[in-house]
């Protein structure tokens, strides 16, 4: 059986973020014959059109590996009620130039993780809007959401939160399954 290769990236540059708990978490929780592979937006310059034929090696990394891989897992904050700017900046890195768009057909996950209780949701519900343009396929079910994070991890940062892991597990499935049927592996 075919392995199920799975990219994933938070929105978020801080070294101990939340969200990047999230994927790690995520790494240890998924289902037989996947795998996942994070990566960290640090170093990804600012968009500028101006630019986009001569990109640098991060973003030229950054895009092949969202095209080699099956499936896209996005962990997003939510900063101002919306996605973080790293994170947008990096979508419109990876789906430019116009005709180059890394994203196409990817299916999608998006989780999130935030202090607060309403848990990154408006900043999922952006991130959503933007990757209809980019003609990928997002899964809608369970939405992963979680709220008052820190009391979820420990000073490590590993996610302990039995009800959370089940929820990443039960979305990492339902991305897996999706993706096998949309390749009709």
């Amino acid at each position: 059986m075919e392995k199920i290769k799975i990219f994933g990236f938070a929105g978020s540059l801080r070294k101990d973020s939340y969200n990047k708990s999230l994927l790690r978490a995520a790494a240890e929780l998924l289902p037989e014959n996947t795998e996942l592979e994070i990566f960290d937006l640090e170093g990804i310059p600012l968009f500028n059109e101006d630019l986009e034929s001569q990109t640098v090696a991060k973003v030229r990394e950054f895009k092949a590996k969202i095209k080699a891989a099956d499936a896209i897992l996005i962990a997003t904050p939510e900063y101002n009620y919306s996605m973080p700017g790293v994170l947008k900046n990096a979508i419109d890195w990876a789906s430019r130039p116009y005709g180059d768009n890394s994203f196409e057909d990817k299916t999608l996950a998006i989780m999130g993780a935030s202090i607060g209780n309403i848990a990154s949701a408006r900043a999922q519900y952006h991130l959503r809007q933007s990757c209809v343009c980019l003609n990928m396929h997002l899964l809608n079910k369970p939405e992963v959401m979680v709220g008052a994070v820190q009391g979820k991890v420990d000073k490590n940062g590993i996610l302990t939160d039995e009800k959370t892991k089940e929820i990443i597990k039960s979305m990492l499935m339902n991305l897996v399954i999706m993706t096998k049927q949309l390749k009709k592996i």
